[in-house]
This record gives structure tokens, C-alpha cells and sequence, in this order.
């Protein structure tokens, strides 16, 4: 009697919370604002919770293209990006996403519900029973598991500096059902909940490292400068730009790092690829890797002249991984590039002139001899015709958004079309994924409030495709050019042993903007260069969802675009 008279006489009951709002206080303390996921069992309450607190909260037709979305959030904007998925099956769409995040260094959080751990453990049988957790640590950078609701603040503080710390990656953060419901005391709740403060700190390099690189690119008689998407996430941007022009040495930008400096500078070798590779003679790498798409730094693709490596990267274990890297330079990209920048004073050496005039005068030989394909009125349009209207169209809107994936449409697309602006190329990536797209395309919107052009081979714009819907449900300003040749790498393929058709080919003249047609979206069928341009104009005036179908020649492509030499071949014949 008496302690219920001591709880009268205190007043009301203390107040609660619990795990659905702990995690949306921890998201919103931590500045994280964006989901992107599907809902389901046993997250859909906390979707609608988080919505309703302020979160915005982007529902996909699909996890994996929910967690590409996240994959790119992160790399636009240096925070991770936040995936939300269901137990099981949902998780393990969304953990091809999340081990691309992880391979692109891009920081991204992959959030799900999972089964109960008493039951997973005995293996029992629960509704959706995995252990999430195993089978995602060898796919991304960490993984945690929050059991507790106290422990939420510290699990997603975890979470969040494992993703953007170092070079950054993709993490797991495993929530069983029974969390979501678990109730504290709301003070105590409060003071569980973590901010991180100085989640990706500076990394500054050694004074004798920098020293050391100086040393070499000075005594360089045919150096070159290669950046890589790592140079354009580390936003570093006026530094880059000092370096290239202070030390006057010709730069070829990988992909997703072009537009750092724009294409058209006097600098860029980016139209004389094969020649500088083959002939230079030190080559400084800016967060680029001497993995398979710089074939590993040797082979005939970099020529018989002896080649010196200095390499800028945050991980130590980079250096090496291929070949010798005579001056590596550990540390965030920013206090590295600052550093050297500090050390090109006033006399150093420009580059001999033989070599920059060598590199200037194949940039502008290769440049003439592509431009008339670019101006070709082709019907049916060929892809050189095709990516020549676009090319004209982003250098008109170099603000826009351009998303680019597929074979041909990708390979080709990269050394055709200019960019102009940092972070304005999204593409596949390292590991040459088909299916980013869409998602992609979304979360560019989203995060930069910036049209959006998508650029889709018709393969690559099956993987992700019913996204137009989701496009079309948040009236997002994007624009879809799916180049329609009726197959993968091209639709002239023929299966000669039976009724099926040949496994290359698709429904001969596909109308994929009648897709977009059907969710309230512009649809237009575009067949000519001319007809392609005004489409493409009027929906990035407009900025209304539009999908263009771009009737593309079914016999242009080729196998595999440029990389078909990957592709393993027979040795028999059939006799």
C-alpha cells in the first residue's frame, strides 16, 4: 500500500518508448532522413512510423533496386545510404546491392527484419528463419545485430562509422521482430541514442611519402594521371583541378570520375586512352584501382615502355595488389591531393612538350574521326547516331543527372558522351553490374533534386524496369532511354536446333514505352536521331516521367560490347 500511494503521490507513470522509435530518433539524430526499401513482415509498421516522423521513405517494387538506390545515395552525398528490407528472401535481395556497395567503396546501410534468434539458433523453423547475419559478413565491410533496445544508438553508431570510415562500404544492421516492440524508459531511451561525430576523419599522408611521389612524377618524362570514381566520392574537386594544373600533366578520368575536370579540358587524355597508357612512363593513380578494368597495370594494353606507379588510396592493402607501386601515398584522397598541390611550387617542370603535344594531337585525330558517325540521321538509328543526339543534349544541360548501363549502350556511351560537372556519370561500376538503373535513377533525383537522363541498353533496363512505376508514383524528373535492338548485344541471333528463339533475343519491336504509358508516364517511340532529341528536350523541360523507346539497328552490337575478350571460347568444333 504504501509504495502505490509513494507512485500516486509521484504523478503519472514515467514515459515510454521503444525499438520502432529508437531507431527512427537514432536515424534522425544521426542526420540520415532518406529510406529507400520495400515493406512486409516485420518492417511495415516502422516504414509507416518513420514516414509519419519525417523520414522520407521511398517503397520499391523490388529490394535489389531499392538497395541500389542506397548504394548511390551514399556515394552522392558521403553518407551511408539506407536500404530497408524484409526478413529472408527480402534481405537476400538486398545483399547483392549491398556487396556492389561494398566493391564500389560507396557507404550504404542495409537494414532488416529477421526471425527471432531462440528459433533461428534450434533452427526450428520460424516464418522466413535465416541467419542473416552469417551469410552477410563475407559480403560487406560489417555486421552487426541489435538484440536490445538499448543498444540500438550504439548498434547503428557502429553501423554508420563502419560505413564511411576508411574506404567505405556497404554494412549490415540485423533487427529481429522482437526488438521492434521492446519498450524502456523514454529518458533512458534518450540518452542511449548516439551521435556520431567525425564518422570519416582525415587521413593525413606522411610528409616522406609525399615527398617521395613529388620526386618521381618530377623526373617523369611521359607522366599521366588516372582518376578514379574514389577521386570523385572524396569531393575534392578544387584540389584535383590544382593538381592537373599546376603540374600540367595529361589526365585520363575512369567512368564514374569523369566530369571531375570537364572532358573537353586540354588536359584530358580521355579521347587518347590507348596511347597514354601504352607510352607513359610514370602513372599516378587518384582513387583508381589497377584491377581488370585498368588490366591490372600490365599486358599489351600498357605497352613495352617501363612504367613507375604512385598511387593516392585510403587503404594501405591497395598498394601492390597488381604490380609495384614505387610511391605509395596512404591517406583520404582530399589531404593527399592538398599536400602535393603544396609541394608544386614555381619551378617545377612542365611536362616535355613532345609528350603533351603527342597526347593533344591523338585526342584531336580520334575526336575527328568519330565525329561524323556522331552526326550520322541513321533509320533505324545505329548507336554512334543515337549517343551523338545525347551527347549534344548534355553538353546543353551539363546539370543533369546521367545514368548509363548496359553493353554496347554503356561502352560505347562512356567515350561518347562528355561530361562537364563532378558526380554527373552514374554507372555499373566495378564490378560491371547489370540492373543499377532504375534504382540509380531514383535516388539521383531524390538526393539532388536534378533531372535525370538514364541511358539503358534493353537488356540492362529488364532488370529494373518495373520501376517506372515507382518513377511515376513520386513524379520523379526522370527521363529513360531504353536503346531497343530487340536482344542482348544485338536481336539477330537464330537458334538453329529447335522452335525456341535463339537466348540472345527478345519480342522483336518491343514497345517499352508503352510501360511508362501505362503508370501515367510519358511514353514516346522514337526511330530517328531527330525524332530522339526533341523526346528527350521536351522531358527534361518538362520534367515529367518519360520513357523513350529508341529503335536501335537489331544488327548493331557486338558480343560482350568491349570486353567480349572475357568471354571464354571453345576450343571444339562440331564436325
Amino acid at each position: 500500500m504504501v509504495q502505490s500511494l509513494d507512485a500516486n503521490q509521484a504523478g503519472a507513470e514515467p514515459e515510454l518508448t521503444d525499438g520502432f522509435h529508437l531507431i527512427i530518433d537514432a536515424l534522425k539524430l544521426n542526420g540520415l532522413d532518406t529510406i529507400y526499401g520495400v515493406p512486409g513482415i516485420p518492417i511495415t509498421d516502422f516504414g509507416r512510423m518513420a514516414q509519419a516522423a519525417g523520414i522520407r521513405v521511398l517503397s520499391f517494387r523490388h529490394e535489389q533496386n531499392a538497395g541500389y538506390a542506397a548504394s548511390i545515395a551514399g556515394y552522392l552525398t558521403q553518407k551511408p545510404g539506407i536500404c530497408l528490407t524484409v526478413s529472408a528472401p527480402g534481405f537476400l535481395n538486398g545483399l547483392t546491392a549491398l556487396a556492389h556497395a561494398t566493391t564500389n567503396c560507396f557507404p550504404m546501410i542495409l537494414i532488416s527484419g529477421s526471425s527471432e534468434r531462440e528459433i533461428v539458433d534450434l533452427q526450428q523453423g520460424d516464418y522466413e528463419e535465416m541467419d542473416q547475419l552469417a551469410v552477410a559478413k563475407p559480403l560487406c565491410k560489417a555486421a552487426f545485430r541489435v538484440l536490445h533496445a538499448q543498444d540500438i544508438g550504439i548498434g547503428l553508431a557502429r553501423a554508420i562509422r563502419a560505413a564511411v570510415s576508411g574506404r567505405p562500404g556497404g554494412v549490415y544492421l540485423d533487427l529481429p521482430a522482437k526488438l521492434f516492440g521492446q519498450v524502456m524508459d523514454a529518458e533512458a531511451g534518450a540518452k542511449s541514442l548516439v551521435k556520431v561525430i567525425d564518422a570519416a576523419p582525415a587521413q593525413l599522408p606522411a610528409p616522406a611519402a609525399v615527398k617521395r611521389a613529388l620526386d618521381v612524377l618530377k623526373d617523369a618524362k611521359r607522366p599521366l594521371i588516372i582518376l578514379g570514381k574514389g577521386a570523385a566520392y572524396a569531393q575534392a574537386d578544387d584540389a584535383i583541378r590544382q593538381l592537373v594544373e599546376k603540374s600540367g600533366i595529361p589526365f585520363l578520368p575512369m567512368s564514374m570520375a569523369k566530369g571531375l575536370l570537364p572532358d573537353t579540358h586540354p588536359q584530358c587524355a580521355g579521347a587518347a586512352r590507348s596511347t597514354v597508357l601504352k607510352d607513359s612512363d610514370v602513372v599516378m593513380l587518384i582513387g583508381a584501382r589497377l584491377n581488370w578494368l585498368l588490366s591490372h597495370g600490365k599486358g599489351k594494353n600498357w605497352g613495352d615502355a617501363p612504367k613507375k606507379f604512385v598511387q593516392i588510396d585510403i587503404e594501405p592493402k591497395e598498394m601492390d595488389s597488381n604490380v609495384e607501386i614505387v610511391a605509395p601515398v596512404v591517406g583520404d584522397i582530399g589531404s593527399c591531393v592538398a599536400a602535393l598541390v603544396a609541394g608544386i611550387d614555381g619551378a617545377w617542370p612542365a611536362p616535355p612538350a613532345d609528350w603533351t603535344d603527342a597526347v593533344a594531337k591523338k585526342r584531336e585525330e580520334n575526336v575527328a574521326k568519330m565525329a561524323p558517325r556522331l552526326m550520322n540521321n541513321n533509320v533505324p538509328m545505329d548507336y554512334h547516331g543515337a549517343l551523338g543526339v545525347l551527347r549534344t543534349i548534355i553538353a546543353e544541360r551539363p546539370d543533369a543527372i546521367l545514368i548509363n548501363e548496359g553493353a554496347n549502350t554503356l561502352d560505347l556511351a562512356r567515350g561518347v558522351i562528355d561530361m562537364y560537372q563532378p558526380r554527373k556519370r552514374l554507372d555499373v561500376g566495378t564490378w560491371g553490374v547489370m540492373g543499377i538503373g532504375m534504382g540509380y535513377a531514383i535516388a539521383a533525383a531524390i538526393e539532388t533534386g536534378k533531372p535525370v537522363l538514364a541511358v539503358e541498353g534493353d537488356s540492362a533496363f529488364g532488370f529494373s524496369g518495373m520501376e517506372v512505376e515507382t518513377i511515376c508514383r513520386y513524379d520523379l524528373p526522370v527521363c529513360i532511354v531504353v536503346f531497343n535492338n530487340n536482344g542482348i548485344y544485338r536481336g539477330t541471333d537464330v537458334n538453329n536446333a529447335g522452335a525456341d528463339p535463339a537466348t540472345t533475343v527478345f519480342v522483336k519491336d518491343a514497345r517499352y514505352d508503352r510501360m511508362m504509358e501505362a503508370f501515367g508516364g510519358v511514353g514516346v517511340n522514337a526511330t530517328s536521331p531527330d525524332e530522339l532529341k526533341r523526346a528527350v528536350n521536351a522531358a527534361m523541360d518538362s520534367r515529367k516521367p518519360t520513357l523513350i523507346n529508341a529503335v536501335i539497328d537489331p544488327t548493331a552490337g557486338s558480343e560482350s560490347g568491349r570486353i567480349g575478350n572475357l568471354n571464354p571460347q571453345s576450343a571444339l568444333k562440331k564436325k
